[in-house]
């Protein structure tokens, strides 16, 4: 037993132990005793532990089989069973149990499967396919870093009307387990929705809300500034300050993400296993022999066989029903290559210049079942010096990989394929019969190297055989992890020097058969079975990859057949010949000398060796026959294990720790013994060699002995460069290891293998993974392949496929996440492939003390495959990527994984009002405040208007016209006089049918046009109060009609004023499905008014009487209604006229809802007030005619119009290819110098600019469209207007904006964030920014609460839930400190003032007012302040198929919704995607992800996101999703 010290690790072989159990004087019991007994001394922590044993079906032979027979030496040992590594993820899962977790739900559409090769079971083979044998136990990962906020109760208790909050039945059913919770806020526990207590389960509040995000709080607080000294001396630089602009950061030439400094730094562990050992020596291999007629190259030898031995058989290829088709002979291999490389050199050209010059690069394409022609090809175009490339068979357009294998054909400069005649007629052809070119490939000629196509040479012809030289002989493609391929030139000597060791390592003899169940193109496959073979007259019996697939137990029966010496498999052969060994009686594989295994450095071969050992040891294999090896296409052989006739010492073992190995160091666990690694040696290093092990990043230092690196290979044998990539062959080919004083270890240049591993006793090499499947996160390193043998070991398997397993890393927030995909069964229920990826992640974070950041289950059959099988890893990850992989189960875990969010903020204690203010600076900067022009200098014949409300008074005045636009013709128009007497009818109907009272409140239900206005001034010439509704929508009266009455209802309105057929509607069967019609007020229509002179206009006694109200759904669900005065309703007249020059010979085109707002304002009270003329253009009319209005706009050449965002997007997204059809329709917009969108919201620029841009053409000057704000509060705070300066455009730092502070940088900045003004303020408005907790004023540029005052504001909120004493400070506030006389109304937007360069008309600066949001729907999330805007356009942007996207929180979870733009198949691509984006960009876990159909998201007459209704449709389960996916 050989025990090393320093590193702490055991290789196990006993000889003597062994020997006596197998000559049968010690039982199995006494065995374990002795050997206990023995090892005592050395390792007391393993005495006396027993590993009980769990039977695995795949791997564990019969009962009675083996257990008893006597061992041969160096048998397998008992504790490094296969087995083991089930055991150890059993154990681990044990302690998981209790943890429940919520299903996904998923409509059952599309739990159909879409593809049709679905139900037959997919090519299971792949490089992930045995069990592995390492052997760990679970620790449950450490409770989560951050402690979970209390909610918090929000200032507002919203009331939910009428939203039930029942889950539906079939969500119920697929959340297994719920348990109930008491909820900590009013409104949820209200709600008690099953749906809450689902995601309330432990592992939901350990996880979840370890983020510390709280509720949605609708109490925000900003930044108060920075605190300056008060003192007098400073005030002078503060003046200077206020001068100043903003400072902005410099644009740097590059960007440097100053991510670093906010993330949770990961501090390394100090009790991590740091490297104790010495540093290692570098490691010679035996020397290589000398023989006396070696020949000069491996063309020489190819002659003398082909001509002293032309009947000795070469190679033998099989059929798929195992029967040999063809035997080449060395005779024949020598004439038909002969043949061909005349025919290339001669036969071939273009314009009578020869098509191909020695040196030239040539591909070879040929099918895996066909390596006849591949070998007469491949040693053709070396005797014409030609230098063969071996590619796979392209077999569609879109093969993954295929785009980068054309890359490295065209790099190459190849211009010809050799392919075989089946070959050539089965590749995708163009309607010219010629061979498609393929996606990213060069044109290619393709040539048929089949006998009849080639030409005999002449006599006097021979091929040129030199002595092996540098120059190139063959070029092997690789592909590397991120999915590139490159080519790997290998010259004549290396060529020749690796059939030399080859040949000395395995003994090879003359005339030896081998069997060769590997690809024959590329790497040991290639090596031994085509190079190697030929060197030595071997015979080769090829067994193509599609016979395995039929027959996995060909290649044994073939053994047995040929008696071969030699067999070069893969641990899948191994694995797949145990599954079907049994109906076999009559094999043995006595024969063998050495069983080479290729891939013998995975993880889970050595349980795939033990396990065909434990089986075939029956039939006569002998243990010491098998043989694994470690090779890399760059270093080629890198080590490999002697046949043991050749006096090496025997195979070791090493158990290793997970842990320590993921730090990079070689430790044995010594406390939990399940969570080790065991892995088997590859040998010795290849004779001639000189290896070493360096550190894998920067410096190449060589390793200390118990340190796990590189493997670094110095030998003739290797391949030279990658071609035409001189930079990376640098690295690679020409690393030069150091010492740790820098001094270089030898003067020959080294070439790293891509292998990670060390060197163990007697020298032999141990690999522990590959730099490939390396995974590097939070600091430590896991293997991809270790990953894989976890998943796998997971029972039961049946609801996967076997070998279908890809794992890869992502990167996502500054370090690796890790990703596993798998294939499912077809007919594997929905909760049981739940059950088994809950399963997996809970063992993978046991054993590897690694979180899964995505688990994604896909139908059979779709996984991009790999030429021999297999995934394409690389491949897969792409399309993970792109959002392509489709999914029919997908489960994220960021919050297990995401360790390295910045820390959430914490709110500094406030600086006290006296250290704020001095004078008119607040910390050291200009107060922001800002007003609009004066209008109380206005002269005399202006003041006369002040209410001019009355019809009567203007009717032979102003004569003009107001018209709506119905399919291009004007409907209906109305001159001031018609108008008047409308209204005198409306007035006497009211009195006389509805015996209304004055100061009656009436509801009108109209559409949009004349009748609406008409029927607006019959209310006020009656002294009625009018309140305009928005008409039920007849196909939707379900969600309509409950709005309308509650507006009604509301309002206190006593009367309904409405057209015939809306009042039919309103009293119809459908109505009273949708409300109670009988509690309607009187309705009366309109239609037919008896024609009748009013006795008297009524005129309000004050001003300040109520003239009409204003009701309104806000975004976040509530609905207001605002009190407009007499007086307020003609100030705002007034200063729209004269922002707007609105006089009476102006024409102004109105595309909005007319029913609150500013668009009601402009659609029924500024015609009347100005006398100009209004083009009425309803929204609705859009739908089915997208140009109307921009029609309308050129038709009447108007200079001013008005639209909402939902306008504006119809017709970007309806008429944007449609450009050139207007401009023939004649429509031009070069007439329009204000295109102002009316909105109550922070102006969307990507819209504006799209509409800009496309309407360009039809002459829309890029500085016309403007934006406009107004709030509940105050309906016009800005407009651009026609005069001013046009809008600027900041760029704000979107990291700061979140802590409520206004960082300005440059365009083009990370993270910026652009924010445009939204117009001019009005005449007569004053703004402030406030503080929203200290209500003081703040500064120029600070983030704070937009403050109003303006004789146009409303005098307050008309409600029945008398929350007069909640909003009484909306509409009568005063600043704390300051000016604490003026009043002022609070809009609830967050913004700040800005002055500019510019002047404005009276010559003053410019004061630029920018608004960023509503407080009321901002998300307060880890201590941040966020606006769902900017968490959606960073969603909407991450996947071509989200049409649009809408965020609140829930529960503390941040909760995104995405309609689903395309098929159903790409929804559950979406949910790793806008999970990413959310995190690289706002650094927030997404909790709740919900796929719906397009339209689902509410959105109002504004086009504003309804976020509350849609959140209550949420609870309620009213949304149908396609999908709901809840990320652990």
């Amino acid at each position: 037993r050989t025990i090393f010290s320093n590193t702490e690790y055991m290789i196990h072989h006993n000889p003597f132990l062994s020997l006596s159990l197998s000559v049968g004087d010690i039982t199995q019991k006494g065995y374990e005793k002795k050997r206990g007994k023995l090892l005592a001394p050395y390792i007391p922590q393993i005495q006396g532990k027993q590993f009980p044993l769990i039977n695995c079906k795949s791997t564990v032979a019969p009962p009675g089989s083996k257990q008893n027979k006597p061992r041969a030496a160096n048998s397998r040992d008992e504790c490094f069973r296969s087995d083991l590594h089930t055991e150890a993820v059993q154990a681990a899962l044990a302690k998981y149990k209790e943890r429940k977790m919520p299903m996904p739900s998923k409509r059952r559409s599309v739990l159909v499967q879409s593809s049709v090769e679905a139900c037959t079971p997919p090519d299971t083979s792949s490089a992930s396919e045995d069990e592995g044998s390492l052997r760990r136990q679970g620790r449950i990962a450490s409770s989560s870093p951050y402690q979970a906020h209390p909610s918090v109760e929000h200032w507002f208790n919203r009331v939910i009307q009428g939203s039930s909050t029942s889950s539906s039945a079939s969500s119920t059913s697929s959340h297994p387990g719920g348990r109930p919770h008491h909820a900590t806020n009013a409104t949820s526990a209200s709600a008690a929705t099953v749906l809450a207590d689902l995601m309330f389960f432990n592992l939901i509040l350990s996880i979840f809300l370890s983020l510390s995000m709280s509720y949605l709080l609708l109490t925000l607080s900003l930044s108060k500034g920075v605190p300056v000294n008060s003192r007098v001396s400073s005030k002078i630089q503060q003046l200077l300050n206020t001068l100043k602009r903003p400072k902005r950061p410099p644009l740097r030439e590059f960007f440097v993400d100053d991510f670093e400094e906010l993330l949770d730094v990961q501090h390394p562990d100090p009790n991590q296993p740091k490297p104790e050992g010495g540093e290692m020596k570098p490691l010679n291999g035996e020397p290589l022999g000398v023989v006396t007629n070696w020949p000069p190259s491996l063309l020489a030898s190819l002659q003398r066989w082909g001509t002293t031995q032309p009947k000795s058989p070469c190679l033998t290829s099989l059929d798929n029903a195992s029967k040999p088709i063809y035997t080449l002979t060395y005779g024949k291999l020598w004439t038909r290559s002969q043949k061909l490389a005349y025919t290339l050199l001669n036969k071939l050209s273009t314009r009578n210049e020869p098509l191909l010059r020695p040196g030239d690069r040539v591909a070879l394409v040929f099918p895996n079942n066909d390596p006849v022609m591949f070998m007469v090809a491949f040693y053709g175009c070396l005797l014409a010096e030609l230098v063969p490339v071996p590619i796979e068979v392209p077999l569609t357009r879109k093969d993954a990989g295929s785009q980068q294998v054309g890359f490295l054909l065209g790099s190459c400069g190849v211009t010809l394929a050799l392919t075989t005649d089946a070959c050539q007629k089965g590749l995708p052809k163009a309607q010219t019969g010629e061979v498609v070119t393929f996606k990213g490939w060069p044109r290619l000629l393709w040539f048929v190297t089949d006998g009849k196509h080639v030409v005999k040479p002449p006599k006097d012809w021979h091929p040129p055989i030199r002595d092996a030289s540098n120059e190139i002989a063959y070029i092997e493609y690789k592909t590397s992890k991120e999915g590139s391929t490159m080519g790997i030139t290998v010259s004549h000597s290396a060529m020749l020097a690796h059939c030399h060791v080859l040949t000395q390592a395995c003994g090879y003899t003359e005339g030896e058969i081998i069997t060769n169940v590997l690809d024959f193109k590329r790497d040991a496959g290639l090596w031994h079975g085509v190079l190697t073979s030929v060197m030595n007259r071997m015979h080769v019996i090829s067994i193509p990859y599609s016979l395995m697939k039929v027959n996995p137990l060909s290649w044994i029966q073939k053994v047995h057949t040929y008696k071969a010496r030699v067999a070069v498999v893969k641990s899948r052969d191994m694995h797949w010949s145990l599954l079907a060994q049994r109906d076999q009686r009559d094999i043995s594989l006595s024969s063998l000398r050495m069983l080479i295994v290729a891939d013998g450095a995975n993880p889970w071969s050595i349980s795939s060796c033990d396990a065909f050992l434990n089986v075939f040891q029956a039939r006569g294999l002998r243990p010491e026959v098998i043989c694994p090896c470690a090779s890399s296409s760059e270093a080629m052989t890198v080590a490999i294990r002697r046949p043991p006739e050749m006096g090496v010492p025997p195979p070791g073992k090493a158990v290793l720790s997970m842990s320590g190995l993921s730090y990079g160091v070689i430790r044995v666990d010594t406390e939990e013994k399940l969570s080790v690694l065991t892995v088997q040696d590859v040998g010795q290093v290849m004779p001639g060699a000189l290896v070493c092990v360096i550190r894998l990043e920067g410096t190449p230092y060589l390793c200390r002995t118990d340190e796990v690196g590189e493997i670094c290979v110095s030998s003739s044998s290797t391949g030279i460069s990658y071609y035409g990539l001189p930079g990376m062959t640098k690295n690679v080919f020409e690393t030069i290891p150091v010492t740790s004083s820098g001094a270089p270890i030898s003067d020959r240049p080294f070439t790293r293998t891509s292998l990670l591993g060390f060197i163990g006793p007697d020298n032999l090499v141990f690999v522990v993974g590959k730099m490939d499947g390396l995974m590097v996160v939070s600091g430590r390193r896991h293997n991809a392949d270790d990953v894989v043998a976890t998943a796998l070991a997971v029972e039961p398997m049946k609801f996967v496929y076997r070998g279908r397993i890809a794992v890869f890393s992502v990167s996502v927030l500054h370090d690796e996440r890790i990703v596993v995909v798998a294939e499912q069964r077809p007919d594997a229920s929905e909760e049981d492939s739940f059950q088994w990826m809950s399963r997996v992640l809970q063992a993978i974070d046991s054993i590897h003390q690694a979180g899964v950041y995505c688990l994604a289950l896909v139908p059979a059959n779709t996984l991009p495959k790999a030429p021999l099988g297999g995934i394409h890893i690389s491949e897969t990850k792409q399309r993970f990527l792109e959002g392509a992989l489709h999914p029919c189960n997908v489960l994220m875990c960021p919050h297990t994984c995401v360790t390295n969010l910045p820390k959430p903020r914490q709110k500094q204690p406030e600086v006290g009002p006296a250290s704020m203010i001095v004078g008119n600076l607040v910390a050291g900067k200009r107060i922001a405040q800002a007003c609009g022009r004066d209008v109380s200098q206005l002269e005399d014949n202006d003041q006369v208007k002040l209410n001019p409300i009355s019809l009567s008074q203007t009717t032979e005045v102003r004569l003009y016209t107001l018209k709506r636009i119905n399919n291009g013709t004007v409907a209906n128009t109305a001159s001031c006089v018609q108008l008047h007497k409308r209204a005198e009818r409306v007035a006497v109907a009211l009195m006389e049918r509805g015996r209304l009272n004055t100061g009656d409140h009436v509801a009108l239900v109209y559409p949009p046009g004349v009748d609406l206005i008409a029927t607006f001034y019959g209310c006020l010439y009656a002294g009625c109060v009018p309140v305009t509704v928005r008409p039920p929508h007849p196909q939707n009266l379900a969600t309509t009609l409950p709005t309308v009455k509650m507006i009604v209802e509301v309002s206190k309105s006593v009367c309904i004023l409405t057209t015939q057929a809306i009042m039919k509607l309103l009293k119809s069967k459908e109505a009273a499905a949708a409300v109670d019609i009988k509690t309607w007020p009187l309705i009366l229509d309109t239609d037919d008014l008896p024609r009748k002179r009013i006795p008297q206009i009524y005129k309000p006694p004050t001003p300040e009487m109520l003239a009409y109200l204003d009701f309104s759904v806000s975004t976040t669900g509530i609905l207001a209604g605002v009190k407009m005065s007499h007086a307020a309703t003609s100030a705002l007249c007034r200063s729209v006229k004269l922002q707007c020059e609105l006089y009476p010979s102006r024409q102004i085109a109105i595309c909005l809802d007319p029913y609150c707002g500013l668009g009601f304002a402009l659609w029924c009270l500024c015609s009347v007030y100005s006398g100009h003329q209004s083009i009425l253009v309803p929204p609705l009319e859009l739908e089915t005619n997208p140009s109307l209005w921009l029609s309308a706009v050129s038709q009447f050449k108007v200079r001013v119009t008005f639209c909402s965002y939902s306008v504006m997007e119809m017709c970007t997204k309806g008429l944007g290819s449609q450009t050139e059809a207007l401009r023939l329709r004649n429509v031009n917009l070069s007439c329009v110098r204000t295109c102002m969108v009316v909105a109550e919201e922070r102006p969307r620029i990507t819209l504006t600019q799209s509409f800009s841009k496309i309407f360009k053409d039809l002459g829309l000057s890029s500085r016309a469209v403007s934006t406009t704000f107004g709030c509940r509060v105050n309906v016009a705070i800005c407009l651009q207007g026609t005069s001013g300066p046009d809008p600027t455009t900041v760029y704000l730092d979107m990291r700061a904006l979140r802590h409520d502070r206004v960082r300005l940088v440059e365009r083009g900045s990370p993270h910026s964030l652009p924010l445009t003004e939204s117009g001019k303020i009005l005449p007569g408005v004053k703004v402030i920014i406030a503080n929203t907790e200290t209500k003081g004023p703040l500064g120029d540029s600070h983030l704070g609460e937009i403050w109003v005052s303006s004789p146009h504001n409303a005098t307050g909120y008309y409600t029945v839930y008398g929350e007069e004493a909640l909003h009484a400070d909306h509409f009568s506030t005063r600043l704390s400190f300051g000016d604490t006389q003026t009043v002022w109304a609070r809009t609830g937007y967050l913004g700040f003032l800005r002055r500019t360069e510019l002047t404005d008309a009276s010559g003053e600066r410019h004061d630029a007012l920018y608004v960023v949001g509503s407080l009321d729907e901002t998300l307060e999330l880890r201590g941040m302040r966020y606006h769902p805007t900017d968490i959606e356009t960073s969603v909407i942007r991450s996947h071509k198929s989200i049409a649009e996207c809408a965020v609140f929180t829930w529960t503390n979870l941040l909760v995104v919704v995405v309609e689903l733009e395309g098929s159903e198949q790409e929804a559950l691509d979406l949910v790793a995607l806008v999970t990413n984006v959310v995190l690289e960009e706002h650094y927030l876990i997404v909790g709740v992800v919900v796929v719906v159909d397009p339209g689902v998201i509410p959105i109002n007459s504004r086009g504003e996101k309804q976020r509350m209704h849609l959140r209550d449709g949420f609870l309620a389960d009213q949304l149908d999703p396609i999908y709901v996916a809840y990320n652990m």
